[in-house]
């Protein structure tokens, strides 16, 4: 009796152990671990292709064109990153007085838990600032103005 007593009490301090790592294992696969980002051409572009980088990573590359209006990815977090730095790089071609002009387009900000969020790449002031925008809450995503140092570095 002794023993299948202590059999019990051993197999409830197992299962009580257990259940944490359990519950905390199919918490941590719940979370959202990444986050989308749509890029779309506007109506004047003929082409564009743009690179996002996190964290000086190079983590998706888009390509529109007039057989291709947008494109989502789907961008995986840093692992325990939550707050990342992110910048923006990109040739844009539009027409523009019935002449065709390439924009160089980057700019850089940082992503504020960005995790489940859906993300926009958007363009203003004549296709020479391009950054990310979330526009269902603003807080997720902040722009700094000016050129992205990472965008400068040729392509290899």
């Amino acid at each position: 009796m002794k023993s299948k007593r202590a059999f019990l009490y051993s197999a409830l301090l197992l299962g009580c152990t257990l259940n944490p790592v359990h519950a905390q294992s199919e918490l941590s696969t719940e979370l959202p671990t990444s986050f989308t980002v749509t890029d779309e051409r506007a109506p004047e572009e003929i082409s564009e292709v743009s690179r996002l980088y996190l964290d000086g990573n190079l983590v998706a590359t888009f390509k529109l064109g007039l057989s291709k209006a947008h494109e989502t990815q789907t961008i995986p977090l840093p692992v325990g990153r939550f707050d990342v730095d992110y910048a923006l790089c990109g040739e844009i071609t539009i027409v523009h007085n019935g002449h065709q002009e390439t924009h160089q387009v980057s700019s850089e900000g940082q992503l504020h838990h960005p995790e489940g969020h859906s993300l926009d790449a958007v363009g203003t002031n004549n296709f020479t600032d391009f950054f990310l925008v979330d526009y269902d809450d603003a807080a997720v995503a902040t722009h700094r103005h000016g050129r992205a140092a990472v965008c400068a570095t040729p392509n290899t």
